[in-house]
Parts: C-alpha cells; sequence; structure tokens
C-alpha cells in the first residue's frame, strides 16, 4: 500500500496519522489471524514432512533387511573376489558351492563400413530423409536420417534416443577413417545386432562380437546363462560373474580345467548383530523424530512452549502401532520377543538399545530364532511395515493428506492476505479523499469568513475626510 500524504494546512490537524491509525485498526484483527494460522500451518508442514522423511527411511530400512537374509544371521563370501561377487537375499541358507566360469555373457557389437571422412563424413547427400533400422532380438527401432546429416550426427540420435533401450553407438577412428560400433547392454546368445533400411550405412556391417552366453559350473554341473547376474543359480543368493576362473599355474592350455572358487554362505554373529542394530537405529530415528514434533519445552522462568505437533492424535497412533507391532511375540524358535535378544525399550524415550552381552549369549544358542521374529509374513518387519502403511502411502497416506490439506491452508491464507492488503489500500484511499475534501471545505469556508470580515470591519471602520 503506498504512502500517501494528506495535510491540513488550515486546521493543523495531523489527519495523515488520524488515516494510518485508523487503516491499522481496522486491519490489524484480521492481520493478526492471518499470521497466526500462517506460522501454525507452515510449522505443522515443516514438521510433517520431518516425520514422514523418517517413516520413509525406517520403511526403506525393513525392505532392504527383507530382501537380505543377513537379518537372519548369514553372511555370504567368495574365495575370489576378481571371479565373482555375491550378495544374499531371501530364501538363503547357509551352505559352501564351487564356482568355475569358462566363459562370461557377452553383448552383440556390429560395425558399420570405414567412412574415409572420419566423424563429420555426411552419410545422407540426398534431399529427402532416410531411415536407419536397428533390429535386436525381435524389435526394431527405427532412426531417421535427415539430408545433410553426418555420421556424428547419426550417432547422437541413436544414443538420445534409446539408451534406455539398451542400445548404444560409438565411433571408432583409425588412420582409415571412422565407423559406427551399436552395442547393447543386452546379453547372450539371439540377442544379435542387425542393420537395416535404406541409409546405406547398412551396407557393409561387419560382427565385431557375437553374443554369447556365460558358462560355468557349480558343483560340477555344467549351467548356462544370457546374463552375468545369477539370480537363481543358488537359492537366495545373487552371483555377479566378473571374470573367467584363473588357469592352474603354469597351466597354458585355455581348454585346461580351471580353478574353483568356494563361495560360502554361514552363520555369522557379527552380521546378525549389525542388522539387528540397524534396525534399531532406524526405529530410534523414527521414534526422535516424532518425539522432537511433539514435545513440551519448558523455559527458564517455568512457562512452556509446546511444538509443532505437540498433542497431536496422528502421531499418537502411528507411535502406538509400530510399538504394538514391536512389542508382540512371533516366530517359532523358542525365543519369541527382541527382549530376550537384549533388545530393550527405554520406558522414558521409547528408544530402543541392546544389551550386548545379552544379545550375544542368545545369539551364541539361539541364531535362527532371531530370524524367525524378523522375517517371514508374520514376522516383524512385514508386520511394522503393515502398521504403518496407511500413514507413508504416497499421495493417499494420512501424511500425504495432511501435508496436502496443510499446503492449501497456506496458499488459501495468503489469498486472504492479498485480499486484506488490497482492501486496506482502497480504505486508505478513500479515507484520505475524504480527510482531504474536508481540508479543502475548512479552507473554503476560512477564506469566505476572512472575506465578510473584512467587509464587516471596512464598513465599521469611521470614515476619515
Amino acid at each position: 500500500m503506498g504512502d500517501i500524504t494528506v495535510s491540513g494546512p488550515v486546521t493543523n490537524i495531523d489527519t495523515q496519522s488520524i488515516v494510518t491509525a485508523l487503516v491499522n485498526a481496522e486491519q490489524a484483527p484480521k492481520q493478526s489471524q492471518i499470521n497466526k494460522q500462517t506460522q501454525t500451518s507452515t510449522a505443522q508442514l515443516s514438521s510433517i514432512g520431518k516425520i514422514q522423511a523418517a517413516l520413509d527411511a525406517f520403511r526403506g530400512a525393513m525392505d532392504n533387511m527383507s530382501k537380505d537374509a543377513s537379518i537372519g544371521g548369514l553372511a555370504a563370501t567368495t574365495s575370489d573376489n576378481n571371479v565373482s561377487t555375491v550378495t544374499l537375499g531371501a530364501g538363503a541358507s547357509a551352505g559352501s558351492y564351487q564356482l568355475v566360469v569358462n566363459q562370461l555373457a557377452t553383448a552383440s557389437k556390429v560395425a558399420t563400413q570405414t567412412y574415409v571422412g572420419g566423424a563429420k563424413t555426411v552419410v545422407n547427400t540426398g534431399t529427402t530423409s532416410t531411415t536407419l533400422e536397428i533390429s535386436q532380438s525381435g524389435k526394431s527401432y527405427g532412426v531417421s536420417v535427415p539430408p545433410g546429416a553426418t555420421l556424428q550426427q547419426v550417432r547422437d540420435s541413436i544414443n538420445a534416443q534409446y539408451s534406455s533401450a539398451g542400445l548404444s553407438a560409438n565411433i571408432l577412428t583409425d588412420a582409415t577413417g571412422s565407423r559406427l560400433v551399436m552395442t547393447s547392454t543386452n546379453t547372450g546368445v539371439g540377442t544379435d545386432i542387425t542393420l537395416g533400411g535404406n541409409t546405406g550405412m547398412e551396407a557393409g556391417t561387419s560382427v565385431v562380437t557375437a553374443p554369447q552366453n556365460a558358462k560355468y559350473t557349480i558343483d560340477g554341473t555344467a549351467q548356462e546363462s544370457k546374463s552375468n547376474t545369477l539370480s537363481d543359480a543358488i537359492s537366495g543368493v545373487t552371483i555377479k560373474l566378473t571374470a573367467v576362473s584363473p588357469l592352474p599355474a603354469g597351466i597354458t592350455d585355455p581348454n585346461a580345467q580351471r580353478v574353483a572358487s568356494t563361495i560360502t554362505v554361514a552363520r555369522s554373529t557379527d552380521t546378525l548383530k549389525s542388522s539387528v542394530k540397524g534396525f534399531v537405529d532406524t526405529y530410534n530415528a523414527l521414534i526422535t523424530a516424532i518425539s522432537t514434533e511433539t514435545a513440551v519445552t519448558t523455559n527458564a522462568d517455568g512457562s512452556t512452549t509446546p511444538a509443532a505437533l505437540t498433542g497431536d492424535a496422528t502421531l499418537r497412533t502411528l507411535t502406538s502401532a509400530v510399538r504394538t507391532e514391536l512389542n508382540a511375540l512371533g516366530g517359532t524358535g523358542s525365543l519369541k520377543s527382541l527382549a530376550q535378544f537384549g533388545v530393550n525399550t527405554d520406558q522414558k524415550t521409547g528408544k530402543l538399545s541392546i544389551d550386548d552381552k545379552l544379545f550375544s549369549a542368545a545369539v551364541a544358542t539361539n541364531p535362527t530364532d532371531i530370524g524367525g521374529i524378523f522375517n517371514g509374513d508374520t514376522g516383524l518387519l512385514a508386520r511394522m511395515k503393515s502398521a504403518t502403511d496407511s500413514y507413508a502411502l504416497s499421495g493417499t497416506g494420512v501424511l500425504a493428506t495432511r501435508s496436502s490439506t496443510l499446503s492449501a491452508n497456506i496458499k488459501d491464507l495468503q489469498t486472504q492476505q492479498d485480499t486484506l492488503t488490497a482492501r486496506m489500500a482502497a480504505l486508505k484511499t478513500s479515507l484520505t479523499a475524504k480527510y482531504t475534501t474536508m481540508n479543502n471545505l475548512v479552507a473554503q469556508l476560512t477564506s469566505q469568513r476572512s472575506s465578510v470580515m473584512t467587509t464587516l470591519n471596512a464598513l465599521n471602520s469611521p470614515k476619515t475626510s
């Protein structure tokens, strides 16, 4: 609202201050309401966001645990990390396996003819567009080649359009010129790349690398895979083949029996404790976030200050839901609760802690029981996910709905603020006009009074000869 100056040259009244006081008096109640509601909604929206982030992290950690057999106390290792890497998944069990990799899976790679003009060679010298067809595994991908397009531009077009399909193009250049090389992320027999169309680039193509399957043995049984990632070779274990197994020392014959590496899935107390600690840490992070946003702070003078979500019913029910599942008995072993493994709950803060001595003793005698508590369709991880689903669902969850409502409130309050500001500007303009009119009228009357008084004084003055 722009400043408008009202002067009172005749009345000597500070009409500008009067106008400002009247506008402020009119604006103050509504402005106070808007400010208070905006501050509350903004604080609550921020707090809900923090709770949502902590809940998402907690649920994400549980997802990872449910896919990882380490929560059951298992760890996977390989005796030769150069040949393969291994990760655990659901359904893994203890065991030892001998792996020999004789051949890695490879992708198809084809090259065009060599262009002596290099990467800037114009591959379409005509006046109309042509099409390069790239085919693989029954699918065809068309690349338009406009008039004047260069080899480099064709490469860029392929990469821009079909990188998500697993295709890529590169240009190799040597003393004889440049050629376009097509390759794929798809591996294994039957994934050959072929070039067709009417660009002329399809003529004279050559196979740089033919696709092949990975060939390996597990415990002496020969197997093949189109991919170097083996997700089903051993139940619950994912094996990524990274190199061919080495030959025995002193042997050069490539057909000789290669050295086996050992993949071991075994129980590990350290792994189990680390996994349980991971659960404890993410659970505590969620409880801390909820406590922080609902706490009541006692000030130095004895007064109290509530947090943005103090007394919030939604967070009370969320906390109650996760604590109920935490304290429920589960599993099929003799130990059915986390407390029996030394995972204790602080009655004041609600956080978890691990009693190292009790935990180590329980794991030493009942290592499978802890996995039974956490895993399975009725295990703690699944129950925790189910208990928090209605709060965490994106878009439709309780917290997401609260956030949407608060955001809408803040937007509406801003609209109210804009309306109030415009109304007060109009009021100030109106009052200013009224007081200006008043001053002009008083000035006019004062002028008329002065004129009348001058005339009367002249009539009453004694005449001089």
